[in-house]
């Protein structure tokens, strides 16, 4: 993609409503603009990395077993009425009325919808177990929407939705999902530690929160640092064996948020040289809540006795669009975002340090062919602006490499290379540069 084509309105000041550096970072960048309160358009450069974390989590929702599906963002008020949650949940839920003055509502959960179409076509144990997910945009009315993405009204959700025989099956179900959770948020470059949770409105015996590290980090966590230091499951893991020891490994080590920190409990079970105190940011939650839903809007099956029994249910989300306002918290430098490869918008920006130079313009012109030919994403910066604003741009939008191609250079025969994160910068040929960008 050529800058001069691309729509990506950079701001060069600190916009004064953004209190947090991934809400600043992401206005400064381009990618997001507010059209009301705690509502948000994505923008060419925000949409790309939305869409390559999405990805990454329908990858790994899949790999664990998970079958997509597409739920509508409107449901009905009468299925909500039969769970018992119309009620119960809150001004957080925005209810309407259509022309027929039908009771509706802009859901922010899908537990009760996943419920209702199951209950509709499955009778038999025989068609057990199924997760059924989607990603979709979901509302809750926040009293005082901010910190853009990480706590907006409108948000885009992975929710999966288990559905299981007996309890046993359902907590197999559950550690699936608690090791995919790992190993999307670690393809992401994040280190996410699970924590024992409340179970909220939501409901159910058992819950678990994933939390990455920042600075910025909106809760107080406290776990024991082997947690931090101990990789995600690889692609060796075998979803239909017993994962209970690679759950085990982890759940048996403290770790809690400030809502369930035992102080007395960390100071006994951590020896004092592992305790690490930090911040955190969810982003990820998963339940266990057997019956809750299934019990009471009727989504029984036919045991292998005959008899009909209540499924027993597990729920999984995922915060998609909250997750680019977390990486940026944990990845960021004064200079602006440090994406991880994998989600970046792009992989390589091309910089030409004298745009309308003929050779310049040349050589850019071949990378960028080349580049591209093979696969690469790259952002080329084509204006004719000046060279520190287009190092300046670079840095802020967080590429993880810049290629920079200059008349003097050209004439020695090299180009330049730098990677973002490390800020490491090296001369070579531009046939080595690109062999090492494909690579």
């Amino acid at each position: 993609m050529r800058l001069s084509n691309y729509f990506l309105p950079t701001l060069k000041e600190n916009p004064a409503e953004a209190q947090i550096v991934s809400h600043r970072l992401m206005l400064r960048a381009g990618m997001i603009r507010q059209t009301s309160a705690g509502i948000y358009a994505w923008l060419p450069l925000g949409h790309r990395v939305l869409k390559k974390i999405e990805q990454i989590v329908r990858e790994e929702m899949d790999r664990a077993g998970a079958i997509e599906l597409l739920m509508p963002t409107l449901q009905s008020a009468d299925l909500w009425r039969q769970s018992g949650r119309y009620d119960s949940y809150g001004k957080e839920m925005l209810r309407i009325q259509d022309r027929h003055e039908r009771e509706m509502l802009y859901g922010p959960t899908n537990e009760e919808m996943i419920t209702d179409i199951f209950r509709r076509e499955v009778k038999s144990y025989r068609d057990l177990p199924r997760n059924l997910y989607h990603i979709q945009w979901k509302f809750r009315d926040e009293i005082r929407p901010r910190f853009g993405v990480m706590r907006g009204r409108e948000f885009l959700m992975k929710d999966a939705y288990s559905f299981d025989l007996d309890e046993a099956a359902a907590r197999r179900s559950y550690q699936k999902m608690f090791i995919s959770y790992l190993r999307a948020f670690s393809r992401m470059g994040l280190k996410a530690i699970p924590m024992a949770a409340d179970t909220g409105p939501i409901g159910g015996d058992m819950s678990h929160e994933f939390i990455i590290l920042a600075e910025t980090g909106e809760s107080e966590v406290f776990c024991d640092r082997t947690l931090v230091d101990m990789p995600a499951p690889g692609d060796e893991v075998d979803y239909e064996a017993d994962l209970t020891p690679v759950i085990e490994q982890r759940t048996s080590l403290y770790a809690a948020t400030d809502e369930k920190h035992d102080a007395a409990k960390f100071e006994a079970d951590v020896p004092e040289g592992n305790r690490l105190s930090a911040r955190g940011i969810e982003v990820g939650h998963i339940f266990f809540f057997g019956t809750k839903y299934s019990e009471p809007l009727g989504a029984l099956v036919a045991g292998p006795d005959g008899k009909d029994v209540p499924v027993q249910m597990g729920s999984y989300g995922i915060g998609v669009s909250r997750l680019l306002g977390a990486i940026i918290e944990a990845s960021h430098d004064e200079d602006g975002i440090i994406w991880p490869e994998s989600v970046a918008p792009f992989k390589v920006g091309l910089i030409n340090l004298k745009s309308g130079d003929a050779d310049t313009d040349a050589a850019c012109a071949k990378l960028y062919a080349t580049l591209t030919k093979a696969g690469v994403e790259v952002l080329y910066d084509d204006r004719d602006e000046r060279a520190g604003a287009k190092f300046s741009g670079m840095d802020l939008i967080g590429l993880p490499w810049q290629l920079v191609v200059g008349p003097r250079g050209l004439k020695n025969g090299v180009v330049e290379l730098k990677e973002r994160a490390t800020g490491n910068r090296e001369e070579l040929s531009a046939d080595a540069a690109v062999k090492k960008l494909i690579g």
